[in-house]
């Protein structure tokens, strides 16, 4: 079957349409594309030789030159590099609210001893527990430590997937980093409570899994969100074909 250049335009344009291309701009590349069609087809060319063969390729890549394609804003690659970043960090203050929490480092003690008349004392020796300090200073560390990984992850996989404004996004994100760490620390800290109120005796096997992913999620969701706020959908421009 000749493709004519009816056919042509009819496939161009619905092309564009799909690609998103918004309808007056779509509109002028088809008179575009038919003067040129008409044009080859005066040079004694035809429509598929012209075009090569594949309209489809042919519109989108007019597309794609004039700026006029969306752009992949790489959301599931900053989410997922957030959250590798947030990972370690994350593990490592759960694993300071725990020797703090189960009093692993506390030199604390009970002792039981029985008089001559038959009477048993228990007598208990209490220390200061040094897994309190502990965890007050390990979880500012794993704040900071998480701050520069997310940073650096973020920044790392997007220069390498070679996405736009990626220094946009590495500066909104540093100044949105600690409000979003901070939530993800008082999802972490509800949770805990939620485990320790409802949960008891098991409050371990609940309270780590889960909050380990909500930290690491919250996070995860902020990074994403602060791509999709500083990278555009669409980059229109004006230029027209040499």
């Amino acid at each position: 079957m000749t493709l004519t250049v009816e056919d042509a335009i009819h496939q161009a344009t619905e092309t564009w349409r799909r690609l998103g291309v918004e309808q007056h701009t779509a509109d002028e590349m088809a008179e575009e594309l038919a003067a040129d069609l008409t044009a080859a087809s005066s040079d004694g060319r035809s429509v598929a030789d012209y075009i090569g063969g594949d309209i489809e390729a042919l519109a989108t890549s007019w597309a794609d030159e004039r700026g006029l394609l969306p752009v992949r804003r790489h959301l599931k690659e900053t989410a997922i590099a957030a959250a590798q970043g947030a990972a370690l960090p994350a593990l490592a203050a759960l694993a300071f609210w725990y020797v703090c929490w189960s009093h692993l480092l506390d030199p604390s003690s009970e002792s039981l001893r029985t008089t001559v008349d038959g009477q048993v004392l228990r007598e208990v020796h209490r220390f200061p527990n040094p897994g309190v300090p502990l965890m007050w200073v390990g979880l500012p560390v794993c704040v900071l430590v998480a701050f520069f990984l997310i940073r650096s992850a973020v920044r790392g996989t997007l220069q390498h997937h070679h996405a736009p404004v990626v220094e946009a996004t590495v500066q909104a994100l540093t100044k949105a980093l600690p409000v979003i760490l901070m939530a993800a620390a008082v999802l972490g800290v509800a949770i805990g409570l939620f485990g320790a109120s409802v949960v008891g005796y098991y409050q371990v096997l609940f309270t780590v899994p889960v909050a380990l992913a909500g930290m690491i999620g919250a996070v995860a969701a902020g990074a994403a969100w602060i791509r999709h706020r500083t990278c555009p959908t669409v980059t229109a421009t004006s230029s027209t074909f040499a």
